[in-house]
């Protein structure tokens, strides 16, 4: 069966994959990027180990994106603590990963190969790798397959299977058993994505399968570790202010109108509203929208100096510093849970607020966590996101409640890096 699926994947899957790719690259900029890089990454890799010695162990990193990267950085540097002399290549998908991920560590940075045949044996040839790592689900299979039948160790991390997902479907859990039954190790993120991967490789001895947890808390809790000062005010302390992260153009609907309603009778609430694309054109429409509920908003685009203006209502128009200015709030409404899914929940969890976010969220572990501990908030519309906030703007102890686990989530998950570092170095 798996021939066959190796058959399909590259006869057809794969090179109509390629064909929608190069189409829409041509009206979109940044999938252009990604198609173009991808034509420029084995002459990069020619280039690169022409110079290295051979005696070196590589470990080839693979990330989506920054999302990923962020889960990828604390293992990455763990293991260059244990191994400093190994070299560490960090591949990516998107460019949104591969132009804003930064790390001493990162010895090479590409985006990844196409998943053609030929490709991948001639990118495998030229590096050698001791192992390739993906983190959590953007996998290649014929990286896979091949690394596979070249005796090259592969591994997935913070690897989850949602509920309703496609690897369980009739028609897809053929394709994705042939895929993960040829990882040599598999991390999962969860005990229950533990079983359903079970469920998906089988009771074979291989690959190893394991529980080990999502190293990106550890990535949320180093970056807040540079604010310790702030970590020993309460939270009732600072501005009465409403953050909204990440916010798309399907939350605007609801939450303006809402935040706006709130605000008028609220005098001392203040708000950050932080576009997931902060374009000129994007912050120009936001403002608009508060405008014509009778509200007027100034731009917040400094990265160095972060103190925020007592403005009632400010746009963040710059990228890079939200994870710093959830401090300096008290409750966050976290984008895309009507959209394309959630973004990330652990930097608002740490800094102590109380999270919202939409019904798209089943693909974020953290966000089941916040759920189930009473620090996260699901909302389905305008009128419900006015209610959670309003209970947790006038009622302090359910506030302090739900701050104090939002944070315990974070605090109770840590540590996965150090055991993912192990076991790949043992495995």
């Amino acid at each position: 069966m798996k021939l066959t699926w190796i058959f399909l994947y590259n006869l057809i899957i794969y090179p109509m994959i390629f064909f929608v790719g190069c189409i829409l690259s041509l009206f979109n900029s940044k999938l252009r990027q990604g198609v173009l890089g991808r034509f420029r990454s084995i002459s990069q890799l020619k280039k690169f180990f022409k110079s290295v010695d051979s005696t070196k162990d590589i470990y080839w990193f693979h990330a989506a994106s920054l999302g990923e990267f962020y889960q990828v950085k604390p293992v990455l540097e763990g293991l260059k603590e244990v191994e400093p002399d190994c070299i560490a290549l960090l591949s990516f998908s998107s460019p949104s990963g591969f132009e804003n991920a930064k790390s001493d560590a990162i010895d090479l940075r590409i985006y990844m190969p196409f998943d053609f045949p030929w490709s991948v044996r001639h990118t495998l040839k030229i590096t050698r790798p001791k192992k390739v790592i993906f983190s959590s689900y953007d996998i290649w299979p014929n990286m896979v397959w091949i690394a596979e039948k070249r005796k090259v160790h592969t591994n997935i991390f913070a690897a989850r299977v949602k509920d309703g997902s496609l690897k369980l479907k009739p028609g897809f859990f053929g394709f994705y058993r042939s895929v993960y039954q040829s990882i040599s190790t598999i991390y999962t993120v969860a005990v229950k994505d533990f079983k359903r991967m079970r469920s998906i490789i089988g009771n074979s001895g291989t690959p190893i399968l394991r529980a080990l947890g999502n190293p990106r808390y550890d990535m949320v809790m180093k970056t807040a570790d540079e604010f310790t000062q702030e970590h020993q005010k309460s939270v009732l302390s600072r501005s009465k202010r409403i953050i909204i992260g990440s916010a798309h153009r399907e939350d605007d609907e609801f939450l303006i109108p809402v935040l706006a309603g709130i605000v008028a009778s609220n005098p001392e609430l203040k708000v950050l509203y932080a576009p997931h694309e902060p374009h000129d054109s994007e912050i120009e429409r936001i403002q608009n929208q508060f405008s014509d509920h009778g509200l007027e908003s100034s731009v917040f685009r400094k990265k160095k100096s972060l103190k925020l203006s007592e403005d009632r209502v400010a746009i963040l128009g710059v990228v890079g510093v939200l994870s710093k200015l959830y401090w300096q709030g008290q409750i966050t409404y976290v984008g895309g849970g009507f959209s394309t899914g959630i973004h990330n929940v652990m930097e608002p969890a740490i800094a102590r607020l109380p999270v919202l976010f939409g019904p798209k969220y089943h693909h974020a572990h953290e966000a089941e966590e916040l759920l189930e501990n009473g620090g996260g908030f699901c909302i389905h519309d305008g009128h419900e996101f006015r209610t959670v906030l309003e209970r947790l703007i006038t009622d302090d102890d359910h506030f302090l409640k739900a701050s104090f686990a939002a944070t315990n989530v974070i605090h109770k998950n840590l540590g996965s890096s150090t055991r993912i570092i192990r076991s790949l170095i043992r495995d």
